[in-house]
């Protein structure tokens, strides 16, 4: 992936800006790329981790231009947070996807939910939010979370699709807040639309995007695949399934994979070809 500078302000197109956080790591590629939309008036699309530096360099690209609306895709941790002192700073209201509602006794990676994300506003499919010059339209696009959301700006045929698509690797579907079946929905769902660019939560924008997602799709059709065709030779646990599927893959992510080979089971396990025996997987009756 190319290298970019935190906090420096990269002008995309005349309505977007760029400006990348500091906060690299496996799962978030170079950091998260939060996106200042308009010219005389602004919204600020993922804000980020709540790091004072990131914060501040969001306040000084703005140039004291007003602030309509600090705009959330979905909440996690590396996305939401920072919307808290830019509301403060700004008086911008935040708004965008629904806050998770945690059971305690539901299993989930709860480490990546911004536990404090509540939103002024929460948008669903087709609300919007406008300024000078500018429009984002909600789409419901869930199966990275629940309630993930991308935003079309439709003055200039882009789409800011936070983590549903990536430009530089495939979203993690992490049961059970992270449901396959809807993830793969969603794709289908941006498939069918005409938008010209991507700019995504991570990695460089999507110059193609139909031709990506198309390509996602099939990646994930594969991966159904592989498990079928493992499940088909002998009942399997989860780990022992990943390791298979997933050779040579950096230690540091093979927890994520494993929670995309279980999104994978259940949606498997729903439309009856598989199901399991104790711990292990099989192959449906």
């Amino acid at each position: 992936m190319p290298e970019y500078p935190t906090g420096i302000p990269i002008e995309l197109e005349p309505l977007v800006t760029r400006v990348l956080a500091p906060n690299p790591s496996p799962y978030t590629g170079s950091g998260t790329q939060t996106h200042i939309v308009g010219q005389r008036d602004v919204a600020i699309i993922d804000p980020g981790p709540d790091d004072p530096a990131h914060v501040a360099a969001l306040l000084a690209s703005v140039r004291n231009r007003p602030v309509r609306a600090i705009v959330i895709t979905h909440h996690h941790r590396d996305h939401s947070p920072a919307s808290r002192p830019l509301a403060a700073a700004t008086g911008a209201p935040i708004v965008g996807a629904a806050p998770v509602h945690k059971a305690s006794d539901s299993p989930r990676l709860d480490a990546a939910f911004d536990a404090d994300y509540a939103p002024d506003r929460i948008l669903g499919e087709g609300d919007r939010v406008s300024g000078d010059g500018w429009t984002l339209e909600a789409i419901a696009t869930p199966g990275h979370t629940s309630h993930h959301l991308a935003f079309a700006l439709p003055e200039s045929d882009a789409l800011f699709s936070g983590d549903h698509v990536m430009g530089w690797a495939t979203s993690v579907i992490s049961p059970p807040d992270g449901d396959m079946g809807a993830y793969m929905a969603s794709l289908d769902k941006l498939l069918a639309r005409n938008d010209r660019i991507y700019y995504p939560g991570h990695g460089e924008a999507v110059s193609a995007p139909q031709r990506l997602v198309r390509g996602m799709l099939g990646h994930r059709k594969q991966r159904e695949g592989q498990i079928l065709r493992l499940l088909r030779e002998a009942p399997r646990g989860l780990s022992t399934m990943t390791e298979r599927m997933y050779v040579g893959l950096d230690p540091r992510l093979i927890p994520a994979a494993e929670r995309s080979v279980l999104a994978h089971l259940y949606d498997l396990r729903g439309r009856g070809l598989v199901d399991e025996e104790g711990e292990a997987w099989r192959i449906a009756a």
